[in-house]
């Protein structure tokens, strides 16, 4: 089953609604809900990120370390890349873009990085994301958005206690594609999404990675995805995640659907 999801950008500035193609993105409810969308930017400025892309990749290679040790891609910080189009990814325009559109009421903590995943990477396994994220800090105001701050450890929360930090937990993941040009069926790179997982679990719906393409889902119990390896090229893409009050999930899920680092 699909819908039609306004993406509703009318409401915010010019140079911020200027930037989309279009504004209706496909909602699905299977295998669970999500909402995907093809040519989301204007082509002038999908070629600003796509050349910012290769640029950093060209004279900033420093700045993309491994992700996670069972993770076979690197990333580069979104919060390292705010000199270029790629600030729009954190812009709060952006933020309560994806909030409105999901219906997800978020904090304005937004952690996230551009990933490269190197030809031939091993497929990931699947996970939902409802994983827990601190933060510096008080919240955010309307206006603001803060990101990982590097004297608190994301997943563990801060050294010591007069560092005084907030836990939140992913509520919506975004992954936007660019980068991967003339990308075709077979070539591999998907983002898988799962009905089910279990012993050898079998993807529901792969999303391919083509640019210029969007993929969003709140992070619930069964978000179940993953990436999906023995890509024939590189895949590029950002991954970011809005956050939601810890409180909101152990109300509506329990503390026992949190899955921790």
């Amino acid at each position: 089953m699909t819908g039609v999801a306004e993406s509703t950008v009318t409401a915010a500035p010019p140079w911020f609604t200027d930037l989309f193609a279009h504004r209706r993105w496909i909602r699905r409810v299977e295998p669970f809900p999500h909402i995907y969308a093809r040519d989301v930017f204007v082509p002038e400025f999908y070629g600003r990120l796509a050349d910012e892309l290769a640029r950093v990749r060209r004279e900033r290679p420093e700045a993309f370390g491994a992700v996670a040790s069972d993770y076979g891609t690197v990333g580069a910080s979104l919060a390292e890349l705010r000199d270029g189009p790629l600030a729009l990814f954190l812009s709060r325009e952006w933020h309560d873009l994806i909030a409105r559109v999901m219906g997800v009421t978020t904090t304005g903590d937004v952690e996230g990085a551009v990933h490269h995943h190197r030809p031939r990477s091993p497929s990931g396994s699947p996970h939902n994301d409802l994983n827990p994220a601190w933060f510096e800090g008080a919240a955010p105001g309307p206006s603001e958005i803060r990101t990982v701050d590097p004297q608190v450890d994301l997943k563990t929360g801060p050294p010591i206690p007069e560092i005084f930090a907030r836990e939140t937990v992913r509520a919506v993941a975004v992954l936007f594609y660019f980068g991967n040009p003339d990308w075709r069926p077979g070539d591999g790179g998907e983002t898988a999404l799962y009905a089910h997982v279990g012993a050898n679990p079998v993807p529901a719906l792969p999303v391919p990675p083509l640019d210029n393409s969007l993929l969003l889902f709140e992070c619930t119990p069964r978000s179940w995805h993953t990436f999906l390896g023995n890509n024939a090229a590189a895949r590029n893409s950002v991954v970011m995640w809005l956050h939601r009050p810890k409180d909101d999930v152990l109300r509506r899920w329990g503390g026992d659907s949190i899955a921790q680092w």
